[in-house]
Order: C-alpha cells, then structure tokens, then sequence
C-alpha cells in the first residue's frame, strides 16, 4: 500500500482533537497507510535565507506517520507568508484586488521558500508514495519536485476559492502560477464554481483545452481538474458535544440566556468574513424589528488572525467601534445586543455554544467552504434544532440549500432572513436540518479524503505522460 505525503504550510500533530480541520481531515488516511506530514515548523531565525546549518528537518514519528518541519529565515517569513501568501494570493483570491500589494521580493521569497520545501522533502520520497499538497502557499511546489525528478502522483487541494480570470490575471506572475499548476496529476477546488473559475482562465490566458472528462490540456500536460467539497468528521464533532466540556458549555449558555434567543457567529477575524455586514445587519434587525429588542443576542466571536497584517488592525477598530456604537444605542442595564469576543474558544467547548444558539449567522463576503456552517448543524439537538443563516458567497452553499441564503452585503435582506430564521415554527426547522444533515454525512470527510485520492489514482492511470518544463 502507497504511503501518503501530506504537505502543508504548517503541521499539525494529529491526535489532538484541536489540531484543527486539516489534521482531522487526513489523521485516518495517514494512520492506514503510514506515511509523512511535511511544512513549516512555525519557527524563524535570523540568518540570511537559505543557510543550511539553520534549514535542517525537524521529524517526530506520531504512531505511523513522521512529521516533518522545516524553519524559515525571518526574510522568507516575511516574503513568502506575509508578503505573496496573504498580502497577494489571499487577498486576489477572495476578489479584494483593492488589498494586494504586489512587490516583487514577495514572488521571490514565494519561490525560495517553494524550492526549499522541495529540497527538504525530496530525500524522505519513497517511489511508491502518492503526495498530497495543500492550499495556496505552495502552489508552484510540485514544478519545483518536478525539476528535481520527482515522478511520484502529486496532488494539489485549494481551499479557498478561485476569482474569476479576470481577477486572477491581475496578479504579475499569474501565468508563471498557472503553468506551475500543471505539474500536479490532480488540481482538487471546494466548488464546481471554482472549478469554472479556473477553467475558464486556463482556456482565456493559456489556450487550454477543456475535455468532458474533466481534463484540461495545456502546456503539453493533461491535468485533472475537480470539485471535492470539504466534509466534517460529524461522528467526532457529535461526540464533543456530548463531552463534559461540550455539555457543560450548554447548560451554561442555556441557562446564561434563558430568557434570550442566542444567535452566534464564530470566525477568524478576517476581511473576507463579513463581519462589519454581519452587525449592521443586526443592527437594522434591532432597528425595523424592535421586538427583537431585549429579546435577541448575539454572541460574536472572532478569533484573532494574522494581526501582524495592517488590514486587520483596521478591522479590529471597526469591529470595536461597531459594536460599541450599537449596544450604546440599544443595550439596557440587563441586556447587551452584541457579545463580542476576540479570542480563540477552545473546540471542544463549541459544539455547546452551537447547540445553545437558536440561529447561527455564517455570513462571508468570500469563503472557500466554512466548516462552521456544517459544525452548527451537526451539533444540534435533531428534535429541536436551530437555523443556520448562509452567505451564498460561502462555498458551503452549493452543497447547503436548504439553509437560509443571503447575500451579506444587503443588510436588509440579511436582517429579513434573521427574522425569518428567529420565528421560523419547530416543523421547518426539523425538516430543513433533517435535510442538512443528511447532506453533510454523506459529503463528510472521509468521503472528501477517499475520493480526492482515487481521482488522483485515476488521474495518474489514465493520463500518463513525460512531464513538461513547468519552470
């Protein structure tokens, strides 16, 4: 059996239960088959970039899986991570072409830090291991193992979204990128939207060619482009919630709000999440539906994220200020609008925070898919369940219908869509949630990990070719 190499940008160790989504995602594919977890350490030094004394592997062996790390030197940090990863990819990539800086020492640390994976992780290569790359820090990594020879199957998942060509094309090395894609056997996007996305821009800037078979040709390669929607492990999310902290955490909140219906968003506090929408939707629910008035609360929580960014400084003080200004304008000495907390809760208290919410609002500007959307649902209570309040810019949304979908960036339809989701009788909510449901088992984790890999097997059976120059 063929191990599987995961790399990533970070390592996470995957018994934790708080390692977070991508650990839980792949644990099991790396317990069966044995096999390494690659990125970086999360470290830095001071050194000039590229000294090997300070660039060795770092490995831990974690049951049958080695994980393995690298440092970064403070430049690379600061080129690679902050600078092309989320001053250039993330924000073009969520359409807020407006929060690119396009530098060019940022596509040389991109490419520095890529090449340094790659020469990292190439002597731990068996040949018979299937290589899995994730999201969008290490786009040109299979090019640059490609260089050195590598022929194993290497496949490559985005999770966020892709923009549309246009947007896309805005970027300066964007044809440099895109010819680099082509290295992978399998490109792997959250949506069949996204999958257009870059379709489409394929055919427009490369003169690709689009086969029904879900094949693009191009560069004298055959790439195998799909929609793997990202799944939940629902069965470990269920058990948290029935976990003393996940118990404890409800009976608290219910008890806390029994006199309120609880609304609850949980995000990183990004500009692609929509929060300052979210609370002037709110706030126009409060203004046009006043009965709502010491009624309704929503406990807003918006874990702290990549606040070495300037962008997110000047989120944090809208945030604050929004949030001052309407409990200000509608709290009363026994009630406060808005909860706001900027800090991480801890995942296994969560799943009672969800079950205690009446509605939860998962309401980004851009997302790849929001794994939130699917926890809420998955940690209510079947017989009495709450609603979920879904931006369609969410990519969970072509898979979630039967939620409530808006559009975050109309407060009043939004603030429409709480109402009805607020007042909404039990019989709607237990057969809209009974859908949901029935869609996220299905579509969970194990369904995206299994299936992902044996596109990637056929991928590789059915086009095998001579790898073109992709530098």
């Amino acid at each position: 059996m063929s191990r599987l190499v995961i790399v990533s940008n970070r390592v996470a160790d995957p018994r934790k239960a708080a390692a977070g989504g991508l650990a839980v995602a792949i644990k099991d594919g790396l317990q069966q088959t044995g096999g390494v977890w690659f990125g970086w350490s999360g470290k830095t030094f001071t050194d000039a970039p590229g000294v090997a004394s300070h660039s060795g592997v770092h490995t831990q062996t974690v049951g049958k899986v080695q994980l393995a790390t690298v440092d970064l030197s403070q430049q690379d940090y600061e080129t690679y991570y902050l600078g092309y990863s989320n001053n250039v990819l993330w924000p073009v990539f969520h359409n807020r072409l407006d929060l690119a800086q396009f530098d060019v020492r940022f596509a040389t640390g991109y490419r520095r830090v890529n090449q340094l994976f790659a020469q990292r992780i190439f002597p731990l290569l068996k040949p018979s291991d299937v290589i899995w790359v994730h999201d969008y820090h290490l786009i040109p990594l299979a090019a640059e193992l490609r260089a050195m020879g590598c022929t194993n199957p290497i496949g490559f998942f985005l999770h966020i979204p892709v923009p549309p060509p246009l947007i896309m094309a805005a970027i300066p090395e964007h044809e440099w990128l895109m010819r680099s894609l082509f290295a992978y056997d399998l490109v792997g996007l959250q949506t069949e939207s996204d999958m257009m996305h870059l379709v489409r821009y394929a055919e427009t800037e490369a003169g690709a060619q689009w086969r029904p078979d879900g094949y693009l040709r191009a560069f004298n390669r055959t790439l195998r482009v799909g929609a793997f929607p990202i799944g939940m492990d629902v069965g470990e999310f269920a058990s948290l919630a029935d976990a003393r902290e996940g118990l404890d955490m409800f009976a608290r909140m219910r008890e806390e709000y029994s006199r309120r219906q609880l609304l609850i968003g949980v995000d990183r506090l990004d500009y692609s999440k929509g929060l300052p929408q979210r609370i002037q939707a709110f706030r126009y629910l409060l203004e046009h539906y006043p009965e709502n008035r010491k009624r309704a609360t929503l406990i807003q929580i918006a874990a702290p994220s990549r606040e070495d960014l300037g962008a997110y400084d000047h989120l944090r003080r809208e945030m604050d200020s929004l949030c001052g200004a309407i409990n200000g304008d509608y709290g009363e000495l026994d009630w406060m609008p808005v909860r706001y907390i900027h800090r991480n809760v801890a995942r296994r208290r969560l799943p009672g925070v969800y079950r205690a919410a009446h509605v939860a609002l998962v309401t980004p500007l851009r997302d790849g898919m929001n794994l939130v959307a699917k926890e809420f649902l998955a940690a209510q209570d079947p017989a009495d369940p709450g609603v979920l309040v879904l931006s369609r810019f969410a990519g969970a949304a072509e898979q979630l219908k039967e939620a409530l979908l808006v559009n975050p960036y109309d407060s009043q339809g939004t603030a429409q869509a709480i109402e009805r989701a607020l007042t909404m009788p039990l019989g709607e909510r237990i057969e809209r949630h009974s859908a949901l449901m029935t869609t996220i088992r299905q579509y969970d984790v194990h369904w995206w990990r299994t299936s992902f890999l044996d596109a990637l097997k056929q991928a590789v059976a059915q086009a095998p070719e001579a790898v073109a120059d992709t530098q």
